[in-house]
């Protein structure tokens, strides 16, 4: 049904998704925020997913947007499938590589001084809505070479495992389950990110 070289963007932006979900800084500040205001783990579930949500619309959005103009230039830039749209991958994987030593890391500062729940979710959702994962823009890029329909495809996968995963994380830590060195995976995900950029432009220049 798919061709391998799709699937292998497939692949890669679902391996991106995952470490995006997985980023600290994505839900964490819900769960110290469940936490400082004593929200139970269902109150806390919902605002996750409402935050996730918001953030995935936006990261779609721009997806799509830049998928459908992968659509056109498929249609009218010879070479663009096997070329132009592999080597914007392999660069931006490059450019993720150089960058992770910069990665800004989150903390919590201080206290976090009461604030009503409703005005906590707006704030939370227009912080996410304004903070789209620019890392899986190239993958909609490289899915408009091979049609509107595996752009569509794309951003309904990499919603679902966003929201999925933020959720699945913060239930976990929440139950306080799970003891990880979040500061080490946030460091982490810009060169993960960047390899498997690399890696997914490299495969789709020679299964094409």
């Amino acid at each position: 049904m798919f061709s391998a070289d799709f699937l292998s963007i497939l692949l890669g932006s679902l391996v991106v998704s995952v470490l995006h979900a997985l980023i600290p800084n994505h839900w964490l500040p819900v769960l110290a925020i469940g936490r400082k205001e004593n929200w139970s783990m269902a109150q806390t579930t919902s605002v996750t997913f409402i935050a996730g949500l918001s953030h995935a619309l936006s990261t779609s959005l721009i997806g799509i947007t830049i998928g459908l103009l992968g659509v056109q230039l498929a249609k009218n830039i010879n070479g663009f499938t096997h070329v132009i749209a592999p080597v914007v991958l392999i660069s931006l994987g490059i450019f993720y590589i150089y960058q992770h030593y910069r990665h800004k890391h989150f903390h919590l500062h201080g206290e976090i001084k009461p604030v009503p729940k409703n005005k906590i979710i707006i704030s939370l959702a227009i912080a996410m809505f304004f903070s789209p994962c620019l890392e899986i823009e190239a993958y909609f890029l490289m899915a408009g070479a091979h049609g509107w329909y595996q752009v569509v495809l794309l951003a309904m996968l990499y919603t679902f495992v966003t929201v999925a995963g933020m959720v699945l994380w913060v239930r976990t830590a929440y139950r306080g389950i799970v003891k990880m060195n979040w500061h080490s995976l946030e460091h982490s995900a810009g060169i993960i990110t960047g390899v498997t950029l690399v890696a997914t432009g490299i495969v789709s220049y020679f299964i094409h």
